[in-house]
Formats: C-alpha cells, sequence, structure tokens
C-alpha cells in the first residue's frame, strides 16, 4: 500500500484572490501565513516521518510545505512535481471574477468558475486536469510502491486526484469543498484506489 497526504497550500494574498489567478505564481498572504502557524504545526504532528515530499512548480505550494517542516516536522526534500499543478485557466488567468462570466461558452460551475468541460482559450477543462494528475498519481505510486508521499498541491488538482480514483467526472468532483491547508488522504492498493479523508484539518 502506498499512502498519499495531500495538502492545498494556504490563503494567497488579497490582490491575487480578486482575479483568476490559475497557474500564475502569486504570493501567500502573509498574515494568513503568520496566524495559521498552530495548523502547521498540527499537520506537522500527523504526518507521518520518512515521507516522500513533492510541490508544484509554483512558490506557494512550496512555501506552504516549508512552514510545515519548520512547524516541527523537520528537514525534507521537497521535489518538484509539474503534473500536480492547479488548472491552466489559459487566457482567463488574471481576469477579475466579475469579467469572467462574459466569455464563458457554458453556464459556471456553482463552486468553480467555469464548468468542468469547458477548456478557456490556451488553457484546460477540468476534464483534462482529472486525466492529468490521474497519470501523475499512478506514477508516483508505482515510483514510490508501499511508502508514505506527502504532496502540497492545488485545490483542483487535488479535486483531480480524487476524480481519478473514485472514477467520478468533473462536475461532480468540484463539488467537493478543499480548503486552503487542508488535507485529504488516499492510498494505493493493488485492488485500486481508496479515499480515506478529503478536506480535513488535523487539531
Amino acid at each position: 500500500m502506498t499512502r498519499f497526504w495531500l495538502i492545498r497550500h494556504a490563503l494567497v494574498e488579497e490582490n491575487a484572490r480578486a482575479k483568476l489567478y490559475g497557474i500564475m505564481d502569486v504570493e501567500l498572504c502573509p498574515h494568513t501565513l503568520e496566524a495559521q502557524k498552530p495548523d502547521y504545526a498540527a499537520l506537522a504532528r500527523t504526518l507521518p516521518q520518512g515521507a516522500v515530499w513533492y510541490v508544484t512548480p509554483l512558490s506557494r505550494t512550496r512555501r506552504t510545505a516549508e512552514a510545515i517542516l519548520e512547524a516541527g516536522y523537520g528537514p525534507a526534500t521537497l521535489d518538484v512535481s509539474p503534473g500536480l499543478i492547479e488548472q491552466n485557466l489559459g487566457s482567463y488567468q488574471g481576469l477579475p471574477h466579475a469579467e469572467l462570466p462574459a466569455q464563458l461558452a457554458q453556464p459556471p460551475h456553482p463552486f468553480w468558475p467555469l464548468s468542468g468541460c469547458e477548456r478557456p482559450p490556451g488553457g484546460e477543462s477540468m476534464q483534462d486536469v482529472i486525466a492529468r494528475v490521474g497519470a501523475e498519481m499512478e506514477q508516483l505510486a508505482a515510483r514510490h510502491d508501499g511508502h508514505d508521499v506527502v504532496i502540497v498541491s492545488h485545490g483542483g488538482a487535488i479535486r483531480g486526484a480524487v476524480a481519478h480514483a473514485l472514477h467520478i467526472d468533473a462536475d461532480n468532483v468540484l463539488h467537493l469543498s478543499v480548503q486552503n491547508i487542508s488535507l485529504t488522504r488516499m492510498e494505493r492498493l493493488p485492488e485500486g484506489w481508496r479515499v480515506v479523508t478529503v478536506n480535513t484539518h488535523p487539531a
């Protein structure tokens, strides 16, 4: 059994939240980063020692991982997995939220800026994310068979991993809440994937 511990990065800064940032490399909110030190310490106590760690190419995941390590987990090498990056919103990235509806070909999802099957110009649909993240999770499971793997990633990518595990479509998985610095646990067994928890907050 290979155990996966997926963590969504911490809250990004206020100016970034005012627009669609997708795979833009935006900064974390410094006030939240400081205020949530107890949450990082709780994650540090919960995560298994000796795990393999992955972040994405975006600095917000690396900084969140570093905060957890600094909160008591201890040193770890942070490898980079481009396959676990957030949904690429293409030409929609950088738009204020209020300007997006006029650009859409389909009604947005109630809990995501666009529907699960809409692909922004130059970007990815959520269906594309599920395929990309699913392939990466399978590769990581094979590479680290029998080990613990900690992944600091993004809300869209974590939903993609859950959708791959449960064989559910993009619009359905977008109903899952994946909050900042929440923990989602999955296991890869010979029989297939098992989802243990989604969107939990260790105490």
